[in-house]
C-alpha cells in the first residue's frame, strides 16, 4: 500500500464526514483512511461506519492526549509506504492524491506538503480568516504556498512523510503547541529532504468565528518561542513582525488617547495632530487589506470582514508571542507549567 492517511479528530464529526466522503472521490485509490478520535465528548463513529464498506478506513478510539501523540498512534498502525496526516477540517479535491503521485514520480521525496485554499461554499468570515492565514499583507505569503523563508517546512494541515523517516524520527513530540513545525525542523535537521508540492492543495476550513481564530493564532505564537527553544536559530524576522504590529498598534492607540486629553485641558486645538496622526497608518493599512482582499475574494462583504481578521490574526499571534517571551525567556519557567491552563484542552 503507498499512503496511509492519518486524522486525529475531536469533537468534529460533521467535519469528518466531508473529508471522508472527499477521499471517496480520490482518482488515486492505492490508500487507507485511519480516524483517530482523541478523547472526543461527541464522537464519530457512525459517521465512520457510513464509509467503512467505500474506504479501507480504519477507526480507534483513545484517550485524549493531543493531535500529534494521535498522529503517531495512528501511524503504529498504518501499512503505507508514505504517512500523510491531515486536519479534520479539511477538504480535497478529487486529484489530490494523484498530484502527490506525479510528484513523488518525478522527484522523490522525504517529506512534503501542500498548501490550503478556500472553498466557494466557505462563509465569509471563514474565507476572511483563509485570507488573512495567506495573504502578503498579513503573514508574507509564507503559508500561501509560495514565497519560503529558507527551506520548506511541511504544516501538520497538509503534510506528507515517508514511513522510514517518520520511524527513524518517532514522529511528533509531545508538545501542546507548534508540534508540526517542531517535526518539520527534526526532519531538515536530520538530513532529509522536503519540498512544497504546489499541487497538492486542500481546501481548509479555518475557524467560523473570530473568538476561536484569536485563540489558534495565540497559540502560534506561544509556539514560536517554544520552537526556538527546541531548534536555535529558527526565529527569523518575519516572526517578530507580529509582536512588532502589535506594539506598534497599542503605542498608536496610546499616543491618540494621550492628543485626546491633551485637547481636553488645551483647547486652542494644538494637540490635534497627535490625536488624529496616529490613526493614519492603523486606516491605511486597513485600506490596503479591505482593498486587496475585496479583489482577490471577488467580495467586498469578505474584504470589510478580512480588516479585523488580519488584526486578530497579528495580534493575537503577537500577544501569545510576548507571553511566551516574558514567561519562558524571562521568568525562566517550562514549556508545561508556564501554560497549564491550555495544556490538551
Amino acid at each position: 500500500m503507498k499512503y496511509s492517511i492519518i486524522v486525529p479528530v475531536y469533537n468534529r464529526p460533521d467535519e469528518i464526514g466531508e473529508l471522508l466522503e472527499s477521499l471517496c472521490s480520490q482518482t488515486e485509490t492505492d490508500f487507507e483512511a485511519i480516524v483517530v478520535e482523541d478523547g472526543s465528548q461527541i464522537p464519530c463513529k457512525d459517521v465512520c461506519e457510513k464509509f467503512a464498506s467505500i474506504l479501507d478506513l480504519h477507526y480507534y478510539d483513545k484517550e485524549n492526549s493531543g493531535p500529534g501523540m494521535s498522529r503517531n498512534y495512528g501511524a503504529e498502525r498504518s501499512a503505507g509506504d508514505y504517512i500523510i496526516v491531515l486536519d479534520s477540517d479539511v477538504v480535497l479535491p478529487d486529484g489530490y492524491l494523484a498530484a502527490i503521485n506525479r510528484e513523488l514520480n518525478q522527484h522523490p521525496v522525504d517529506a512534503f506538503g501542500g498548501p490550503d485554499a478556500s472553498h466557494p461554499s466557505f462563509t465569509a468570515i471563514q474565507k476572511a480568516i483563509s485570507y488573512s492565514m495567506t495573504s502578503f499583507f498579513t503573514t508574507g505569503g509564507i503559508r500561501g504556498g509560495k514565497a519560503k523563508l529558507d527551506k520548506f517546512y511541511p504544516r501538520s494541515f497538509n503534510m506528507g512523510i515517508r514511513r522510514e523517516v517518520y520511524a527513524h524520527l518517532n514522529g511528533f513530540a509531545k508538545m501542546r503547541f507548534g508540534e508540526d513545525i517542531d517535526f518539520s525542523y527534526r526532519i531538515v535537521e536530520a538530513g532529509y529532504s522536503t519540498r512544497l508540492f504546489p499541487e497538492a492543495w486542500v481546501w481548509h476550513k479555518r475557524r467560523t468565528d473570530f473568538r476561536k481564530f484569536f485563540r489558534q493564532v495565540y497559540n502560534s505564537g506561544i509556539a514560536r518561542i517554544n520552537l526556538e527553544k527546541l531548534h536555535p536559530g529558527t526565529l527569523k524576522l518575519v516572526h517578530l513582525l507580529p509582536m512588532v504590529f502589535t506594539v506598534g498598534v497599542i503605542a498608536l492607540i496610546l499616543a491618540s488617547a494621550v492628543g485626546r486629553a491633551l485637547m481636553h485641558y488645551c483647547p486652542e486645538g494644538q494637540w490635534l495632530w497627535l490625536f488624529v496622526c496616529p490613526w493614519i497608518p492603523i486606516l491605511l493599512y486597513s485600506l490596503i487589506i479591505l482593498i486587496d482582499s475585496t479583489v482577490c475574494n471577488k467580495s467586498l462583504k469578505v474584504g470589510i470582514l478580512s480588516v479585523p481578521a488580519a488584526f486578530v490574526q497579528l495580534m493575537g499571534y503577537g500577544f501569545g508571542f510576548i507571553e511566551s517571551w516574558w514567561k519562558r525567556c524571562v521568568r525562566k519557567q517550562d514549556e508545561f507549567t508556564a501554560f497549564e491552563k491550555n495544556f490538551y484542552k
